[in-house]
């Protein structure tokens, strides 16, 4: 059992009510981490102290900030068996996937250290006379980074690399599920050098989550917020920080369409679609949810990915011959039956797989799904997916854009051509041809529409989202006054 504090100015430190919570494995039950319950007060610490540190953060040179953010990522691989160790006892996840949040959270790291001198302004024609007129982007302040379990070295570290980059100051509120993973991003980031109050962690109790986020929001000093989680609580944060008219970059649910044409090449698309959409058990938000498949190659594709499916095994992660760990938890394998119950209730083939069984779920496809089906607009966020057959590029793309949210998608085809006329017409923010939906790069722009979000973390777009653009203006010669 490891004991987890929070980090607030440079110290780690107890809550100030003294208050702790357990989390425990997902399969064993054993309590893994005891970590500080912070209060409301707490938070306004955390958010006092980067207010603190934010102006000499905030004047740092381009080439101190690109150093230090570097020399995390350093930290981060050199103590990634401990991040690994974290992830897999708080979260059910394997140690190569828990290995691969290391490695792309690293380089999170690393191409936000090179944005720190992609942050330009640009001179502005002006028409009044000796002036010079300039857009100039400066760090916003304070920045709350709000992040899950499910990818959580990732995730944690890009709420905060991209803001630390610009110039802000950065509080990291941490998944109740794992605390010690995301402690130990705020440690390698605090051992960087970045500065006492830079960086903050707080950790609360799953029951305390709505006061803690409250708190941070409503304070004056905290002047952006990101968050990664469900649609239903990203809309609870928009609307508090909209009354405080704050901005939020949100990144939320997934229902993935990944469409299989009728020239598509199968057997690839297969090799996609399992990994799209059991990677992980199904748990990230761009999984592949819905496959939309040529009725024309529909037999052969379902045929040959439940094939694939039985090959993949799901278990404790610590066993080597388990490809695939387990859910978060009992609940989600809970839900996961009921949407199975439900499609096979009204006419949906098991073409493999089956119920959870605690924790434990094999990857299961369910054939012939239909709109009358809760699996069919319902995220599942589980080793789950619904096919679904249709006639024609046409009703595969209406298909595709029937849905609430609108996050990543795929197309398989051997046309080129036609697999961006067609990806081109899918309603997401995110699309690949011939490719998996599950898949990520820190430099690109990444983000959804409709119920998925909006703002972009990736790359230069994280510039536009956590500084802000001030008009400023040099007078260079006299200037007329008509009074």
């Amino acid at each position: 059992m490891i004991p987890v504090q929070l980090l607030i100015d440079g110290q780690s430190c107890p809550a100030s009510e003294g208050a702790t919570f357990d989390r425990c494995n997902p399969l064993s039950g054993e309590t893994v981490s005891r970590t500080a319950a912070a209060s409301p007060t707490d938070a306004g610490r955390a958010v006092e102290a980067a207010e603190c540190a934010f102006p000499a953060w905030s004047q740092t040179g381009p080439g101190e900030r690109r150093a230090k953010l570097n020399k995390a990522a350093d930290l981060m691989e050199a103590r990634q068996q401990a991040f690994i160790d974290a992830m897999v006892d708080e979260t059910g996840a394997t140690p190569g996937w828990a290995g691969f949040n290391v490695m792309v959270a690293a380089n999170v790291l690393r191409e936000s250290a090179a944005l720190t001198t992609q942050i330009q302004g640009h001179v502005i024609p002006s028409n009044v006379p000796n002036s010079m007129a300039m857009g100039v982007r400066v760090p916003c302040g304070v920045v709350v980074g709000i992040a899950p379990w499910n990818a959580p070295i990732i995730l944690g570290t890009r709420a905060l690399a991209g803001p630390l980059a610009c110039g802000n100051s950065v509080i990291l509120k941490a998944s109740e599920m794992c605390p010690n993973t995301h402690a130990l991003i705020g440690e390698v980031l605090h051992e960087a050098g970045l500065g006492d109050g830079v960086v903050n962690v707080i950790h609360n109790d799953p029951t305390q989550a709505a006061a803690v986020v409250s708190a941070l929001i409503e304070h004056p000093a905290v002047r952006r917020v990101n968050f990664t989680g469900s649609t239903h609580v990203g809309r609870i944060i928009a609307e508090q920080a909209a009354r405080h008219l704050k901005p939020v970059l949100l990144e939320l649910g997934g229902k993935a369409p990944f469409l299989v044409l009728d020239d598509a090449d199968i057997d690839a698309a297969v090799e996609a679609a399992a990994f799209g959409a059991f990677f992980n058990q199904g748990q990230i938000c761009m999984s592949t949810e819905r496959l939309i498949v040529d009725e024309t190659v529909a037999d052969e594709f379902a045929e040959k990915l439940a094939a694939k499916a039985k090959t993949l095994l799901a278990g404790n992660p610590r066993d080597e011959g388990n490809v695939l760990g387990t859910l978060i938890s009992s609940a989600a394998g809970d839900k996961l039956n009921e949407l199975i119950d439900d499609a096979t209730g009204k006419g949906a083939r098991l073409a493999c797989g089956g119920k959870a069984d605690g924790v434990v779920m094999q990857p299961t496809l369910l054939d012939n799904v239909s709109s009358t089906m809760r699996l069919y607009a319902e995220e599942s966020f589980g080793p789950l997916v619904a096919m679904m057959r249709v006639k024609g590029e046409e009703e595969a793309i209406r298909i595709a854009n029937d849905s609430e949210y609108g996050l990543s998608g795929a197309v398989f085809t051997r046309d080129s051509a036609r697999g961006l006329r067609v990806a081109g017409q899918i309603v997401t923010g995110i699309c690949h041809i011939n490719a998996p939906t599950v898949h990520d790069e820190p430099q690109m722009p990444f983000g959804g529409v409709k119920n998925s979000g909006y703002g972009r973390f990736g790359g230069k777009a994280v510039i536009e989202e956590f500084t802000d653009l001030r008009w400023m203006t040099l007078q260079t010669g006299p200037r007329h006054y008509p009074i």
